[in-house]
């Protein structure tokens, strides 16, 4: 079984590219602190096709945190110097939000961060907010 799950902040803005084919793929690094030596952390080199690719690039920014899900790939090549080349990487199936709710903002297609919904939320937080009883009226979940 080959299977991956981890947690930490991205390096840098992911890297999206897209094949000859069109197939988008994204690539990107995984700050991850060790479990019992916190003051050691390793850099988990990842990527991601298609949806899940376009979903870390739309909603995760440098410095932010994320999970993935996924499993370990190791491949090589021939260098330019005609030495072999080797790379260990994730290829991540799944990306979830880990940190605040105010720190996932979506990117438009220029790259820059859109102001998000939760931007709006008052000081006071969620308590500001009125509770719902969903036998009230018509909810599209019905």
């Amino acid at each position: 079984m080959n299977k991956v799950i981890l947690m930490g902040r991205l390096t840098a803005d992911p890297d999206m590219r897209q094949t000859p084919n069109g197939v988008m793929v994204a690539n990107f690094t995984i700050a991850v602190d060790r479990r019992f030596a916190k003051d050691e952390t390793d850099f988990i080199r990842c990527q991601a096709w298609r949806k899940t690719a376009e979903h870390i690039k739309r909603w995760f920014i440098k410095g932010s945190m994320i999970a993935v899900v996924g499993s370990i790939q190791t491949r090589s090549w021939d260098g330019q110097d005609g030495k072999r080349q080797y790379a260990t990487e994730v290829v991540v199936d799944e990306a979830y939000f880990t940190g605040e709710k105010h720190e996932a903002q979506p990117q438009t297609s220029e790259g820059y961060n859109q102001p998000d919904k939760f931007s709006q939320i008052p000081s006071g937080g969620f308590d500001d907010f009125e509770d719902i009883n969903p036998d009230d009226g018509p909810f599209p979940w019905e």
